[in-house]
């Protein structure tokens, strides 16, 4: 069986590491998500990760907090390379090679960020995550997993989130949201529909980079749409 996609992005919130928890990792969706992408690098696809870090550090509002949003932002990115640490762990503790790079150097526990190591390092099989964000307060982890998308040449961004795809409407609130199976860039934005922030989202469509936006926390649904299963929502040209 042959993979639809042969290299990808993997977006992941921080939030979806806490589980049912309040704060930090759930050690069980951790091990999930890490027998989840193993599935994908044993089909042959070539893998690399973007994770946010809201489990530990939300930028806050200035006002509420006292700490500037370049102060606050960079505390974020701290974040990503702790929940790049976590998943790391999980993945090597299965037999995934792995490597972690980061847009802030921290050589003691990640390379920096070198465009065509990390290319050299997914061609090889290992599973590059990206910690740190894009080094650059004011962008969201959304923005560093379009940019690195791009960068290496992935074929898709997977946005792994919570819910099956796009709807009309928030589906946890509105009973009679509808799902979308594929939507256009332009129709999400006619639509007002927020898949990304606006800066990645832009980046995709100037790049003709497809999304397909999934519910990560069900087994097997990664693999599925590496196979090019009709799973979650596939925005496009």
């Amino acid at each position: 069986m042959h993979p639809r996609y042969k290299r990808i992005l993997l977006k992941l919130s921080g939030e979806a590491l806490m589980g049912d928890k309040s704060f930090g990792f759930d050690n069980e969706v951790i091990a999930q998500y890490a027998r989840d992408i193993k599935s994908i690098v044993d089909l042959g696809t070539q893998v690399a990760i973007v994770i946010g870090g809201g489990n530990i550090y939300r930028g806050m509002n200035e006002a509420e907090t006292g700490i500037e949003r370049a102060h606050g932002d960079y505390m974020g990115m701290l974040a990503t390379v702790i929940n790049g640490m976590a998943m790391q762990a999980g993945l090597e503790k299965i037999g995934v090679y792995t490597r972690l790079q980061s847009a802030i150097k921290m050589e003691q526990i990640a390379e920096p960020y070198i465009r065509r190591r990390a290319i050299r390092h997914v061609e090889k099989g290992r599973v590059v995550i990206f910690g740190a964000g894009t080094g650059n307060p004011y962008f969201t982890t959304d923005t560093a997993g379009s940019l690195r998308a791009i960068e290496i040449s992935a074929e898709v961004i997977l946005k792994g989130t919570r819910v099956d795809g796009i709807y009309t409407a928030d589906p946890e609130k509105d009973p009679h949201a509808q799902k979308f199976q594929t939507i256009t860039f332009q129709e999400c934005i006619s639509k007002n529909l927020r898949v990304m922030d606006m800066t990645a989202f832009t980046l995709c469509m100037e790049n003709q980079l497809p999304i397909i936006v999934f519910d990560m926390n069900k087994p097997g649904n990664l693999l599925k749409v590496v196979k090019g299963e009709e799973v979650g929502t596939l925005v496009s040209d």
